[in-house]
């Protein structure tokens, strides 16, 4: 009995917290969320298809390139967006993909180690470091960086019982305070007139636009928020959404993207 009521307690605080979010809009986003929708294959300049959501294929093309770079991908596990990424650059730049867990590394290199033909393969690095301290170690060293942080990734959590049973406020919140050591760390490991670009699956605006918010009262005067195409997308106090309800299903997908100002 008393696991039940645990079950429901963590379904009801889940429904009552993006209730107070998303208002009237909350009952279609909800039921956009739970509906199973196809992935999309990218396969330019890979060596067999890749199959995620198309926000992600869009998010990752929104990274400014150019010959010769140095790009980071933060938290590069599974490993779709580093594809992206690598294809985009063709050998012409080198990219440092990381994850700090060792299982989700071991993952990342499959992904690289099955997708990429070996001449793009050499061009991209895996690493398993923590993100968060890595702007202490690579000061502005990276032309480009990409943060797809972790995230609450409700369409996950409202598809799972088991996840929704333990699903309580702390968990974005908590989040949020990891996103944002993310993103400092990453705008400290950025060149200056670099780009970084921050991403996240989550449709709460606490680990979203908050997070770019934060880093622009912290940073005054050193970032400004760059132009991006944003097809498909709703504009937020800073970056873009791409919601399921009015998207054909596509995302979630939040992305923002940074440029640090010269001092």
């Amino acid at each position: 009995m008393r696991q039940d009521r645990k079950k429901n307690d963590g379904a009801a605080q889940f429904e009552d917290y993006y209730q107070a979010i998303w208002a009237d809009r909350w009952p279609s986003l909800r039921a956009a969320l739970l509906e199973q929708r196809q992935p999309a294959a990218f396969s330019d300049g890979l060596e067999k298809p890749y199959y995620m959501d198309e926000a992600s294929i869009l998010t990752a093309s929104l990274l400014p390139l150019h010959e010769g770079c140095r790009v980071l991908d933060m938290c590069a596990a599974p490993g779709g967006k580093t594809l992206v990424l690598a294809s985009r650059l063709a050998g012409r730049g080198a990219i440092v993909a990381n994850d700090r867990s060792r299982d989700r590394k071991a993952r990342l290199d499959r992904v690289l180690d099955e997708h990429l033909g070996p001449e793009l393969r050499k061009s991209v690095k895996s690493t398993c470091r923590d993100a968060s301290k890595w702007g202490l170690y690579e000061k502005e060293a990276y032309d480009s960086i990409l943060l797809d942080a972790p995230c609450s990734s409700e369409r996950h959590v409202i598809s799972s019982p088991d996840h929704l049973s333990i699903w309580s406020p702390r968990r974005p919140r908590r989040l949020a305070i990891e996103q944002y050591a993310l993103l400092s760390s990453a705008f400290m490991a950025l060149r200056e007139g670099g780009y970084l670009l921050y991403s996240t699956c989550s449709v709460n605006p606490g680990e979203d636009e908050e997070v770019i918010a934060r880093l622009f009262k912290k940073r005054e005067g050193l970032v400004e928020e760059a132009e991006v195409n944003a097809e498909g997308a709703q504009k937020c106090s800073f970056g873009y959404i791409v919601l399921p309800d009015m998207a054909a299903g596509r995302g979630p997908m939040y992305y923002c993207l940074l440029r640090k100002l010269e001092k």
